[in-house]
């Protein structure tokens, strides 16, 4: 497989991951992405931002999340958040230690 093509095949498995995970299982929460993989939509969303800024395209990370989600942080939030438990919380801290780090 030539180079282009690999390219091309990796581009379409991620547009094929953020429309599941935007489009058709809003129902799963950031946090349990995060407590259960290792990493969510937020993460997707920086690590959109950091490919950018690698090739020198000036992205924040808000403007990164919006382009990833297709909509703000707060409409997101409003739409499809839901409150965690006290339990998925200390989980979630110790998952984003081991995954993110001081990199979040």
């Amino acid at each position: 497989m030539d180079d282009q093509t690999r390219i091309e095949l990796e581009a379409a498995a991620f547009r094929a991951l953020r429309e599941h995970l935007m489009e058709k299982r809003t129902d799963v929460q950031n946090i349990d992405m995060m407590n259960l993989a290792g990493f969510c939509r937020n993460c997707l969303s920086r690590w959109y931002q950091e490919a950018a800024n690698a090739r020198g395209i000036d992205m924040g990370k808000e403007e990164a999340r919006e382009i990833f989600y297709g909509m703000t942080m707060d409409e997101w939030k409003a739409n499809y958040q839901t409150d965690a438990s006290s339990e998925k919380q200390a989980a979630f801290k110790k998952a984003f230690a081991e995954n993110v780090g001081d990199k979040g």
